[in-house]
């Protein structure tokens, strides 16, 4: 800091001096300002979340609640909101009933009056169920030795193929390892207390992993069978989370169709996992985030993607918070158009095809014009942009902007990833409670179980009922059935 004495000789060493301190002056400033802008980005970065970027909701920051939300209003109380509908178990019905147990009314049960009247009216039920006690059925096969004086060898008679193939743990119990290990993301630690404490057997972790594995090769067709058939879909969602092997870095990636999904674990996040499991002739609709893998597959095989819009209003919300008033302001117009576009989407019944479809194509235009118009810019010194986020987001639009609009044209796809993401949260679980895999079989099984839950899931099978066909059909050496509902 100069102090008054420093400053007035300054000025009485003439011209030259004042100049050279203010030009050393303006280069510290500069200099600042710099500084000041970095950090305001770095605060801005350090400020995303799921709501303003694609981060997931588990990466927030837990803060503790308020009993106010943000517009003053006390929150919510846990549980059934008023105006929900009630949901009510159906009936059992009679034919599934075991035991019926009836009461009734021999006298008043208020004044004791004994001459009461039955009405022929339906009585009140209440159902009951239990599980009786856990039988299992153990089996001995049995080989008797022959001697043969021909070959004086001893001979036994062959076990059934079948019965090899089960080992310890029948069709349904094998199938019961594998549902307990993928649909309730049990270890095979829980499992083993399972079997000892219910069943009332002890077995090993290494043996229920062998369990596992037959149960995955029992699903080798099934999952192939839609594996070949990805590339020939029309419309797919497909989205990507990462995977833990013995503390190295796996994505699984999740490819939804109308009927199925189907997830594949890979060493890769890029584009040749797509171009692996898709191949160059895929002719359908991709729906998928904004990722750079997406970007390559599209560009170097001229592939038609629907851009998810869900993940580019969080980005847009992000340039809303920056700190830089014009690329906020801009950041608000693009929202705001987006955010008309879903209202018309919203109103399409009430508005009819003709004009929904004249107020969508409208409603894309002004989101184009948003973001392609006025965008903020300045350049420093050495021509490099300092608002390089509103600068990126002009850059998606101009070279990508169209993909973000084939919903319009295109029957059956949306203009989110939304499928894809609801898709893949069991999986999330599944990783946080059993830490991953250790090897290429436990990818293969994790793989085969988790297409299976998640397409039972979607058609409204039992995942355990399909698990145990295929099962049943592999000791039998049988063919296996299909994931397809046309064919299953």
């Amino acid at each position: 800091m100069i102090t008054p004495e420093q400053a007035l000789a300054i000025y009485h060493a003439g011209p030259e001096a004042v100049g050279k301190v203010i030009c050393d002056l303006s280069r510290q400033v500069d200099l600042l300002q710099q500084r000041v802008e970095a950090l305001e980005r770095q605060v801005a970065r350090l400020s995303k979340n799921s709501s303003n970027s694609s981060k997931p909701p588990s990466s927030d920051i837990t803060k503790p609640g308020s009993k106010l939300s943000k517009g003053g209003k006390e929150k919510r109380k846990v549980g059934a909101q008023p105006g929900h509908p009630r949901h009510e178990r159906p009936a059992f019905p009679e034919a599934d009933i075991r035991t019926f147990f009836d009461y009734r009314l021999e006298a008043c049960p208020k004044c004791g009056n004994a001459e009461v009247t039955f009405l022929d009216e339906p009585p009140r039920v209440l159902q009951q169920m239990e599980i009786e006690k856990v039988v299992v059925f153990k089996d001995e096969h049995r080989s008797y030795p022959v001697w043969c004086e021909c070959c004086q060898k001893v001979h036994h008679h062959p076990f059934p193929e079948a019965v090899v193939r089960e080992g310890l743990f029948k069709e349904r119990l094998t199938a019961l390892v594998a549902y307990m290990k993928a649909v309730d993301h049990a270890s095979f630690s829980t499992i083993r207390k399972f079997v000892r404490d219910v069943l009332g057997e002890k077995v090993s972790r290494g043996y229920l992993r062998k369990v596992v594995e037959k149960a995955s090769a029992a699903l080798d067709a099934p999952y192939e069978e839609l594996l070949n058939l990805l590339p020939l879909e029309t419309i797919l969602n497909v989205d990507e989370t990462g995977h833990k092997e013995n503390g190295g870095k796996f994505w699984t990636w999740v490819f939804r169709a109308d009927l199925y999904v189907l997830f594949k674990i890979d060493k890769s996040r890029g584009s040749k996992v797509l171009l692996d499991v898709l191949g160059e002739e895929f002719n359908g609709v991709l729906g998928c985030d904004y990722f750079s893998a997406y970007h390559k597959y599209m560009r170097d095989f001229n592939i038609t993607v629907q851009f998810c819009i869900a993940h580019l209003i969080r980005e847009i919300k992000y340039l809303s918070g920056l700190p830089d008033a014009e690329t906020r302001a801009y950041g608000k117009k693009l929202l705001a158009a987006v955010k008309a576009m879903f209202r018309v989407i919203h109103d399409r019944d009430r508005l009819g095809d003709k004009a929904f479809g004249k107020a969508l194509e409208q409603a894309r235009l002004t989101i184009m014009k948003s973001a392609l118009d006025d965008v903020p810019s300045r350049l420093d010194a050495k021509g490099k942009e300092q608002k390089r986020e509103a600068f990126n987001m002009a850059k998606r639009f101009r070279e990508n902007g169209k993909a973000y609009f084939e919903f319009i044209t295109t029957p059956g796809i949306g203009p989110t990833n939304n499928l894809a993401e609801q898709a893949v949260r069991f999986i999330v679980i599944d990783r946080r409670i059993t830490q991953g895999t250790r090897s290429l079989k436990g990818r293969e099984t994790c793989e085969r179980l988790w297409t299976v839950v998640g397409t039972c899931s979607m058609q409204g099978r039992s995942a355990f009922e399909f698990i145990l066909a295929a099962v049943r059909a592999h000791f039998r050496g049988e063919p296996a059935p299909s994931l397809l509902p046309a064919l299953g």
